[in-house]
């Protein structure tokens, strides 16, 4: 930069930075290089930013030692705004209208939504924010806007396991699984690229009955030869009680749908 900024410019940039690239490590000198200042002088406007989000509760800002060290973002959601984000879709999600045959609940103009999908992502990525995560890992389709808002408040990339075996994926690896909603066998395919062996995954999906996509996902991470390190879904329904998989979270249930009432709670 050739003009130098004032502190309260400066301040502004820096939150814009962090806000943009949450969990990415940014190093002092890449701020000094990019406002042309002493590092002394970055420090301080760190202090201040620091204060600011927590203030604020936008987020924390984390200072990590070392000759690889620097500062980054990790998006926290606090309690209350939690509740009123869950409680906003939830709401959307009672709406009659929303019934379609067969005992349905249509929900896909609230999965396509950028405004909530990126609140709940930054839901998902603060909770598991302290796993390491290296990779995000969905299904197609509805699943993926979540899972990517997700992906970015990891600062990690987003897999998407594909129903079809597509050439362009190159040489893949199937897994069979059993679909929650229909109880039909169902074929899905990743690239053996996709996944390095070892890697952290959290696996992100928008709806859950009985578990069988979410098993299918853990089946495909393991023949990866990484592990799960946990799974987050937007949606679950009260039954099957007993779902294939025990170990998830769920940020909202459906205890049923009728023709008079769509009850949706917040998972407790």
């Amino acid at each position: 930069m050739d003009n130098k900024l004032k502190r309260n410019e400066r301040i502004g940039a820096i939150v814009k930075v962090l806000c943009d690239r949450p969990n990415r490590i940014f190093t002092l000198g890449y701020f000094t290089e990019l406002f042309n200042a002493a590092k002394s002088t970055i420090s301080e406007d760190l202090v201040i930013v620091k204060k600011i989000m927590e203030t604020m509760s936008f987020g924390r800002v984390e200072t990590i030692a070392g000759a690889a060290g620097g500062v980054k973002y990790i998006p926290v959601v606090v309690p209350e705004r939690r509740t009123k984000i869950l409680e906003q879709i939830a709401d959307k999600m009672r709406d009659p209208k929303r019934i379609i045959p067969g005992g349905f609940l249509y929900i896909g103009d609230l999965l396509y939504d950028p405004y909530f999908m990126k609140d709940v992502g930054e839901i998902f990525a603060e909770m598991f924010s302290y796993r390491g995560i290296d990779y995000v890992l969905t299904v197609e389709t509805k699943g993926i806007p979540l899972a990517m808002m997700t992906a970015n408040g990891l600062n990690c990339p987003l897999v998407v396991a594909r129903n079809e075996n597509r050439v362009t994926e190159g040489a893949t690896i199937s897994i069979n699984y059993v679909s929650g909603s229909t109880g039909q066998i169902q074929t899905m395919y990743v690239s053996k690229n996709a996944i390095k062996p070892g890697s952290k995954v959290l696996i992100i999906d928008d709806f859950m009955r009985a578990g069988g996509t979410v098993l299918g996902l853990i089946d495909l991470v393991h023949e990866l030869g990484s592990v799960v390190e946990g799974v987050g879904v937007l949606l679950e329904t009260a039954e099957p009680e007993n779902k294939m998989v025990s170990d998830y979270t769920a940020l909202l249930t459906l205890d049923r749908v009728s023709r008079e009432e769509i009850v949706v709670r917040l998972k407790q």
